[in-house]
């Protein structure tokens, strides 16, 4: 026997074997169709007994095995069933030959035979037979399975008589010697007679007889047989057979204690019949079993069945016989078989160790020179058997054998497919799939090195197979999961591979559905390149949008009447953790930046890389990088555009690497840190680009708030200049600008200002508005800087100090002095004179316009945007004011104000004041001007804190009265200098400068006195004419401006005149004359009101006079100050009366 059946169980033993074949021309279809159907009925029970038959069916066995079958009588074809098609009746007698050859083949075997013909049909069809069945076609054949009941029926009777007759004692007889076919050769000449010989006929027939009663369904009587065969076999040494016994008994015992069978097949046996069956099916209910497959408690049934070996028995005759069987080379396929059988028993047993023995030993049994197909089958078989028993590794070990048998050189046609078929199967043994998922978290399991040799095979099979896509997968799978054990040369070879193969076949994202079902899954390139974090990036400050105040208000949940919650606190954290707090902006460039590294030893080109979402719909912006090799971490930003609005989700990123293209979700990359993947897109927002007529500043402003500027610019002014700036407002987005607010806010200084920094007209921007996309506005801001003129460090000498005196001077001709510092003033410590003012010292005011601007869909939703503007101004000092003083007026409504002031610039300065001649200054000189001013009449100002309520106490109310004067005063004197070399001029003010005595000369008295001489207001230089002899009306008017009743006052009039050189004379009673008393008396005048008082006066001669009023000194007049009783000097000239002549 050299065809090995590796299917072989320890209860085939049992069976009868029938072969079905086909006869002529049987479509293979139809034949399989009426094959399964009669290989259904594989157990029979036994009519009028309760033995069951079963049955082995095969549709090709080789005639030299059949040889075999008086060892063994379960390898013995005892039926043969043929199928044939036949459609006419003069076929039939050739169809009938052929059956009767068929016949012969296993003639000598044979207990029974039938022919089934399909098609046939008429008078042939009728005769009645009983090994012919006619059908008139495939679909109709209902009685097959009878026919088949019926024809096992007559199996068994001739089984029976056979049992009968080779049981019964015929000791007149003589038995014959069964023999192998190798043996006949050897028992040629052998005594027959000899006590010798006729033991081994009696073993060898009781052996026979054995199997006849296993196959009988009689499992008692057969053990009782096999043990007899046992002993009479040993005694004589016949070892082949002695083996045979053995296993027969292993076999019984086997039955007997694993009903369920152990060829692995889905359901169970019938029960045995005899004088066990009832037994067997009692220990073998369900929940009866142990681990190993047998009752815990089995020596009270095997002491009533006391020729059943026990389990552990079974194993060590398995192996008694397996021995005997390698003493004959002849019989290496019985031994292999035996092998194959014991450890289907083993494994059941789940005694995994001792059955690898056997199939160790059944792997180097020597058989004769077997074909391609058989090795396939031997090694198939040998993994199949290995993975029984848990042997997983040796179990694809094997399985690879036999796939590389496959496509073995001396095959002329190798088989490829079945090659990546067997090699698939070999994967989970070696711990590997093909789904890359398995391979991202946790360690890596099983041997690197062998997965990737297997890996390699797949790449070479799939290529032979003609299939590219097949390798691209394989190749990136092999690329992604192995890259750690990769060396750097194979990396460069793997990579190089799979560029030539996607050069033909680009790699997908789609599943590769193989012919046999099986899907193998996608390989993204997560590792190429590795991906650390990903951070979605807010947009920039100037393009974040912001939600109006008084809508988020309205939007603020009023559900809990708590101001605060934990759990609601903790249900707002778990939100936070899926949605970033920031938002984009529909039809916006939104960035996302990954942290990635290149872990190959060259450089890695990246392409078409962008981002994947769900939720919004989004254009994504693929770009294109090369990583350096085994760069650190790298950032890449990608970017993208939402085009509608919602909850947009950034779940992973696509990639194409060396002709793969990858779609890398986020989920599946392990250790991948992130600040959450969800946010909101809001509906689209105007885009505002600004650009101004000043220069970019290289100064950054940074505002405590922490908002950031997009542009700076900076400007060179000196003190008390104004510049325009001219901001150009251009709509760059697609949706029109239709709402704008400015604001400006002083950041970073601590220099005092004068006057609006900044100041503007938004109604002339306004009027442009909407603005459509494109378009561009003008927005105009004048900047005017106004800082401390005054120098009150006294670094300069005063003008006094050299003791020239200046009021003897013309006021009008102020005199020139050029002042050099003070140095006995200096301080000596070199800290202190950095605090000193120092004139050349550049001042730096820096401030922000801020641009809050709406539009389009965003604004109908409440959004808004911020752009900021960043202004720094270097503030160089043009004048200082060194000191301020005043001189009385010849009116007692005006007065003089005396300013020193410094040229602290390096060019040429004019200054000029309202009526004033213009006064140049050099760099660097000091000069005196004088300018004529009207008192001012401060009483409007708020003195109470009724008034000024805004003012924490009473002396920031007096600075706010003080700043309110001098603005006042500044606006009057409207000073103004002028760099003609550069053309550039500006104010010069002196609100810093004036202090509280220069403001109480400057202030109007509140006893306002009037007198009018004829008619006309007497002040300053005037001179009121009158006629010699004429009374002249005199009138004293007082208007009270303060807050409280005044008077009475009593006040005298004295003429005198004044000589010119310091003489006064009093003495002029003959020269003027009162017209009535020369003493007024006034009444008390309430607060706004004013009274007037007359008198007259008559001139004697003519000349100039003066009036000189003097108060009486009474309690009233001491209470108030003195310079409240200023009155207007008065000057008369006394002329000749002009004589009218007559005509």
């Amino acid at each position: 026997m050299s065809v090995p059946d590796y299917m072989q169980c320890a209860e085939d033993h049992q069976t009868l074997l029938v072969v079905v074949q086909p006869i002529g021309i049987v479509p293979e279809e139809s034949f399989f169709r009426i094959y399964k159907r009669i290989s259904a009925v594989s157990q029979v029970n036994v009519r009028d007994s309760q033995r069951v038959l079963y049955i082995r069916y095969r549709h090709h066995y080789p005639p030299e095995n059949n040889e075999w079958g008086d060892f063994q009588t379960h390898r013995k074809v005892v039926g043969l069933i043929t199928i044939t098609d036949c459609s006419s009746a003069k076929d039939w007698p050739q169809t009938f030959e052929k059956f009767h050859l068929q016949k012969e083949m296993y003639g000598s075997t044979l207990y029974d035979s039938r022919l089934f013909v399909f098609g046939l049909q008429g008078e042939i069809a009728e005769q009645p037979r009983t090994d012919v069945a006619f059908y008139p076609s495939y679909d109709e054949c209902e009685t097959v399975e009878k026919r088949i009941e019926d024809f096992i029926e007559s199996l068994f009777i001739v089984l029976e008589s056979k049992r009968l007759d080779r049981a019964t004692d015929k000791s007149g007889d003589k038995i014959p010697l069964l023999c192998v076919p190798f043996e006949k050769k050897d028992f040629v000449g052998l005594d027959t007679d000899s006590r010798h010989y006729k033991k081994r006929c009696q073993g060898r027939m009781r052996k026979h007889v054995g199997d006849l009663c296993l196959q009988a369904g009689m499992l008692q009587d057969s053990l009782v047989h096999y043990h007899m065969a046992v002993e009479l076999l040993r005694s004589v040494n016949d070892f082949l057979w002695l083996g045979a016994a053995l296993e027969g008994l292993c076999s019984a015992s086997v039955i007997y204690h694993y009903p369920g069978g152990t060829g692995g097949k889905v359901g169970s046996r019938r029960a045995q019949g005899g004088s066990l069956s009832a037994e067997a099916g009692n220990r073998h209910r369900p929940g009866a079993l142990t681990s190993n497959g047998i009752n815990a408690d089995t020596s009270a049934e095997i002491g009533r069945a006391k020729n059943c070996l026990s389990p552990e028995d079974i194993i060590d005759k398995y192996k008694e016989a397996i021995s005997y069987y390698g003493k004959y080379k002849n019989a290496g396929v019985i031994e292999l078989e035996a092998c194959v059988k014991a450890v289907r028993v083993l494994a059941i047993q789940k005694r995994s160790m001792e059955a690898s023995e056997f199939l160790q030993n059944a792997v180097y049994i020597n058989l004769r020179q077997l074909s391609e197909e058989e090795k396939i089958q031997r090694y198939s078989i040998l993994s199949e058997l290995y993975e029984r028993i848990g042997f997983h590794r040796k179990s694809a070990f094997f399985k690879r054998i036999a796939a590389m048998q496959c496509a073995a050189p001396s095959i002329p046609e190798p088989g490829w497919r079945a090659c990546y078929k067997l090699l698939l199967e070999t994967l989970p043994g070696y711990s590997l799939s093909l789904d890359p998922k398995d391979f991202s978290k946790g360690t890596h399991r099983g041997w690197a090195a062998v997965q990737m040799r297997l890996l390699h095979e797949l790449v070479y099979a799939s290529r032979r197979m003609g299939n590219p896509a097949l390798c691209v997968r394989h190749l990136s799978f092999l690329l992604q999961t192995m890259l750690d054990f990769l060396s750097d040369q194979e990396k460069k070879d793997v990579t190089q591979s799979l560029e030539s193969y996607t050069a033909k076949c680009p790699g997908t994202m789609e599943f590769i559905t193989l012919p046999d079902g099986l899907k193998l899954p996608p390989v993204p390139f997560t590792k190429l390149p590795i991906v650390r974090s990903v951070k979605l990036l807010n947009l920039p400050t100037s393009l974040r949008p912001h939600k109006m105040k008084s809508l988020l208000g309205q939007n603020v949940s009023t559900k809990s009447p708590f101001i605060y919650s934990p759990i609601i606190a903790h249900s707002r954290g778990e939100e936070r953790n899926k949605k970033i707090d920031f938002q984009w902006v529909q039809g916006d460039v939104c960035e996302v930046q990954l942290m990635v590294y290149n872990p190959m030893p060259f450089e890695l080109r990246v392409e078409n890389m962008g981002l994947l979402t769900t939720g919004v719909e989004f254009e994504s912006l693929p770009a294109a990088l090369s990583l350096p090799a085994e760069s650190g971490l790298y950032p890449v930003t990608l970017v993208g555009v939402p085009q509608t609005t919602g909850q947009i989700t950034v779940n992973g990123y696509h990639t194409s690497v060396f002709g793969v293209f990858s779609d890398c979700l986020l989920d599946n990359l392990p250790g991948v840190k992130t600040n959450g993947c969800t946010v909101e897109v809001i509906p689209a927002l105007p885009r505002l680009q600004i650009s101004t007529s000043l220069p970019r500043s290289a100064h950054t402003l940074q505002p405590s708030s922490g908002d950031e500027i997009s542009t700076n610019v900076s400007v060179q002014l000196y003190n008390g200049e104004t510049q325009q700036l001219i901001i150009k407002l251009e709509n760059i987005g697609t949706e029109p600008l239709e709402k704008l607010e400015v604001t400006a806010k002083t950041v970073n200084t601590k220099e005092k200002l004068y006057g609006d920094f900044l100041s503007w007209k938004l109604e002339d921007t306004l009027s442009q508005f909407p603005l459509k996309p494109g378009k561009i506005a003008t927005f105009i801001v004048n900047i005017k800087v106004k800082l401390d003129f005054s120098c009150q460090e006294n670094l300069l000498q005063d003008l006094s100090d050299d003791g020239i005196s200046v009021s003897g001077l013309p006021l009008s001709s102020p005199f020139r002095q050029v002042v050099k510092p003070r140095v006995e003033t200096k301080p000596l410590n070199p800290q202190e004179s950095s605090k000193v003012g120092d004139f050349s010292h550049v001042k730096t005011l820096e401030a922000i316009l801020n641009f809050k601007y709406s539009g389009g869909p965003g604004h109908v939703e409440g959004y808004y945007r911020n752009l900021s503007l960043g202004l720094h101004v270097e503030v160089e000092p043009s004048v200082f004011f060194t000191r301020v003083s005043t001189l009385p007026a010849t009116s007692t409504r005006q007065c003089h104000l005396l300013l020193d002031v410094f040229n602290s610039t390096e060019h040429e300065l004019t200054i000029s004041a309202r009526n004033n001649e213009d006064l140049i200054l050099h760099a660097g000189e000091c000069q005196r001007m004088a300018i004529q001013v009207d008192k001012f009449n401060f009483e409007s100002f708020p003195e109470s804190p009724a008034d000024g309520t805004q003012f924490a106490n009473t002396k920031q109310l007096e600075e706010e009265r003080q700043q309110a004067k001098g603005l006042e005063i500044n606006s009057k004197l409207d000073i103004c200098w002028k760099i003609p070399s550069l053309k550039r001029e500006g104010e010069a003010s002196v609100e810093g400068v004036l202090n509280q005595l220069v403001l109480e000369h400057l202030q109007l008295a509140p006893l306002q006195w009037d007198i009018l001489v004829d008619g006309k207001l007497c002040d300053c230089d005037i001179v009121v004419d009158c006629k010699v002899g004429d009374p002249i009306p005199l009138e004293v008017k007082l208007t009270n401006w303060s807050k409280h009743s005044v008077g009475p006052f009593a006040l005298t009039v004295t003429p005198y005149q004044d000589y010119q050189n310091g003489v006064h004379n009093y003495e002029l009673q003959d020269a003027i004359t009162f017209v009535g008393s020369n003493t007024f008396y006034i009444d008390s005048v309430k607060p706004t009101k004013d009274s007037v008082y007359f008198g007259a006066l008559l001139f004697l001669y003519t000349g100039d006079f003066y009036l000189n009023i003097k108060f009486h000194e009474d309690n009233c007049s001491r209470e108030l100050p003195l310079s409240w009783f200023c009155l207007p000097s008065v000057h008369i000239r006394a002329m000749e009366p002009v004589v009218q002549t007559k005509p």
